[in-house]
């Protein structure tokens, strides 16, 4: 449609913001497990954070600063596209076939954005951007 075509030149930097805001949501996922902030029923309890846990929340909440800056953006978020489909298939699948059921819709959205976002790259406003230019 010709009303949309002019849009085609924010593209990277759309795409920028779409890699910032799924950072940030996901570095709270890793926060809420590490460092029990925001508050949540999943933070550490007395007996510490399972390994799975562990290594869960320090790849949500490095892994999400790294995407956050964008540096090293496709092989980061090809990780962490991955971890969410084991997560999905882990935790959520087993609960009920229904991701809205099973509480793994979120997973299932940041598998997908992390999965575009190896094949569409950073966009604007990255460290990544910033080297291949320097």
């Amino acid at each position: 449609m010709p009303m949309f075509e002019g849009l085609s030149k924010y593209q990277p930097q759309f795409l920028a913001i779409l890699r910032i805001v799924a950072a940030l949501l996901f570095i709270e996922h890793g926060t809420m497990k590490l460092f029990g902030f925001p508050a949540s029923s999943m933070a550490p309890g007395d007996g510490g954070l399972s390994t799975l846990m562990l290594v869960s929340g320090i790849l949500e909440t490095f892994g999400g600063l790294l995407l956050l800056v964008g540096f090293l953006t496709r092989p980061v978020a090809f990780i962490l596209s991955g971890q969410m489909a084991v997560a999905y298939f882990m935790a959520h699948a087993p609960q009920n076939f229904f991701p809205v059921n099973n509480m793994g819709d979120a997973a299932i959205l940041f598998c997908f954005v992390f999965l575009y976002l190896v094949f569409a790259g950073p966009g604007a406003w990255s460290v990544d951007g910033a080297r291949n230019t320097a």
